[in-house]
């Protein structure tokens, strides 16, 4: 008797982001392919996923969430400026180890994708409270977090692409990066 494996969409969005981060793009994930990965027939895969958009709204919210546990678990102990060094360094490397699924992870939630929304605003209460640990509140700690966002994506975007050719520390052009960040916050 063959032994039947249990499978549920946790485990099917978990191979698909593998098999995405694996070739480079969610595109290149293909329900034919995660069924075979999965070693199931392609409409078997519809009693976890509704379509190919449900799947990649499973990975966007696989993303997000994975995402935030590296930032919380960077940041756990610290607070001000070494959280902020530890959490710019766990999201890079989030970036660089996930690099189809990272992309995923900037968009704003539509108003009705409740899940997302909620993992958003987790994620802005968390960098709410780190901007609060550096004296920002407010307005001022909001375009803060937008400043921090658009170098933190500007530089793994860079690198994702290789656009770092130079034979130049890339790690010490990134430390001194959010450096001068935080010099400009203060």
């Amino acid at each position: 008797m063959v032994k039947r494996r249990r499978l549920n969409r946790e485990a099917v969005i978990e191979m698909a982001a593998a098999l995405a981060d694996e070739a480079g793009s969610i595109t290149a994930v293909s329900l034919a392919a995660l069924a075979e990965a999965l070693e199931i027939r392609p409409p078997s895969l519809y009693n976890h996923i509704a379509s190919v958009e449900d799947l990649h709204y499973g990975l966007t919210v696989y993303g997000l969430r994975h995402l935030l546990a590296d930032l919380r678990q960077a940041a756990q102990g610290s607070v001000g400026r070494d959280a902020l060094m530890a959490m710019a360094g766990a999201y890079r490397g989030f970036a660089r180890a996930h690099p189809a699924i990272y992309p995923l992870t900037i968009r704003a939630p539509l108003p009705e994708q409740t899940e997302l929304a909620a993992l958003s605003q987790e994620m802005v209460q968390l960098l709410l409270l780190l901007m609060a640990s550096l004296g920002l509140q407010g307005d001022d700690a909001l375009h803060a977090i937008r400043g921090l966002r658009a170098i933190l994506h500007g530089f793994c975007s860079l690198e994702a692409v290789e656009g770092y050719k130079m034979a130049l520390d890339l790690d010490e052009s990134f430390r001194r990066l959010i450096w001068a960040y935080m010099d400009g916050l203060t």
